[in-house]
Parts: structure tokens; C-alpha cells; sequence
């Protein structure tokens, strides 16, 4: 791999593992460099100011430990949430450029398929249903 030099990283998109979510639920969609200071005031502005009921975060591979933490920092200024935990895989398709291609030969680029652990926290104000998997109460 010393040869190749990353071009770009993409993630597949998939749905959210919730049935019956509202349409314009919010997604805060947590990456790697994401500030958390800036996810919390946003989440925080939907929840107390424009009334959301329910919010859903999501991250994955680095970015888990910062959407868990952005989760029980939420819990802890609103309280009286219900939670819903959801674990699953994201396969991640990067994308290798050859740094040293032959003179006058095609370029060579090398795809790879990852897969890296994700997760999917769906808080809310209203009652979830406790028998799911993944339920916390309040």
C-alpha cells in the first residue's frame, strides 16, 4: 500500500434501522471532525425551540464514541428521554490511486471494501415501545 495514496472515501447509504419515524424527524449525522460543541447547540435548538419530539443520531467507525457521548450529553440536560439503540456494520468503499503509474499505462486504482461498526441512537420525548431491543427508559 506504500505505492497508493487514498483518493476519496464513501460510505453507502442506508436507511435508519427505526420503523414509523415521523418524516421530518432530525438526523444528526456525527463524523470523525465534527465539533461537538456545534452538533449539541443544533440538536439542542431542535428539541427545546422548534419542538421536535424525537431526534435521531448516527455515526460510524471513529465517529461512535463521539455520537454516544453527544447522546448522554442530551440525556443529561433534557431528561425524561426514551432511548433507542440500534448496532449494525456500514461497508465503506475507499478508493487507492497508484502514486507511481508505468509511463504511458493506464492508471491503476485499487477499491476497498470496509465494513465498520455503526451506530444509530433514536431519543425521544414520547413513550417508545419497551419490549424493542436496544429500549433505555427515561
Amino acid at each position: 500500500m506504500e505505492n497508493f495514496r487514498k483518493v476519496r472515501t464513501s460510505e453507502e447509504e442506508s436507511p435508519l434501522p427505526f420503523p414509523d419515524l415521523p418524516p421530518d424527524v432530525v438526523e444528526m449525522k456525527v463524523k470523525e471532525g465534527s465539533k461537538i460543541r456545534n452538533l449539541m447547540n443544533f440538536a439542542m435548538a431542535q428539541m427545546e425551540l422548534k419542538g421536535s419530539r424525537q431526534i435521531v443520531f448516527s455515526g460510524c467507525g471513529r465517529a461512535v464514541t463521539k455520537t454516544i457521548t453527544c447522546v448522554e450529553i442530551m440525556k443529561r440536560k433534557l431528561g425524561g428521554l426514551h432511548q433507542v439503540t440500534k448496532v449494525r456494520y456500514k461497508t465503506l468503499l475507499e478508493v487507492w490511486e497508484n502514486k507511481d503509474p508505468l509511463p504511458g499505462g493506464p492508471v491503476q486504482n485499487l477499491t476497498v471494501h470496509k465494513n465498520v461498526p455503526s451506530i444509530c441512537i433514536l431519543l425521544s420525548r414520547d413513550p417508545l415501545d419497551p419490549n424493542q431491543t436496544g429500549y433505555q427508559p427515561p
